[in-house]
């Protein structure tokens, strides 16, 4: 299984509160999955693909013995994963997540005109961040 895109452009959730990007908080020692996957993405845009990202915030947060890694993103994978649609940068915090041509993403603040420009060009598939709420 692959949580990955191509030439797919996710906005925003229609219930997110955020009219901007907005850097998640920090909360404690303990970063949080929102925190993680902004840092990585954020420092690295068009790097990293959406299993990359998953996988390492899977790792960083459960802290797996380093000789396990490989069978355990086999395993991890194994399983239906949740893609970043349901990532908290799009349901709360503002951010689109644009996969490009070679399944990379990139994060995008909306109000902006690079957030715009993705979200109505007609090349690229669009997708929304899910609700928080039903």
């Amino acid at each position: 299984m692959t949580t990955n895109y191509r030439n797919v452009f996710i906005g925003v959730a229609p219930d997110c509160p955020a009219t901007s990007g907005e850097k998640p908080p920090t909360k404690n020692d303990t970063p949080t999955i929102a925190e993680l996957q902004y840092r990585m993405i954020a420092e690295a845009p068009y790097t990293l693909t959406s299993d990359d990202v998953l996988y390492a915030v899977h790792v960083e947060r459960s802290d797996p013995a380093p000789t396990c890694l490989t069978t355990d993103r086999a395993s991890f994978f194994a399983a239906d994963r949740a893609c970043l649609r349901a990532s908290p940068l799009g349901k709360r915090y503002g951010w689109g997540i644009h996969h490009d041509e070679n399944e990379r993403v990139a994060l995008v603040a909306v109000g902006t005109a690079e957030y715009d420009a993705l979200r109505s060009d007609p090349a690229i598939a669009q997708k929304s961040a899910m609700r928080s709420r039903r």
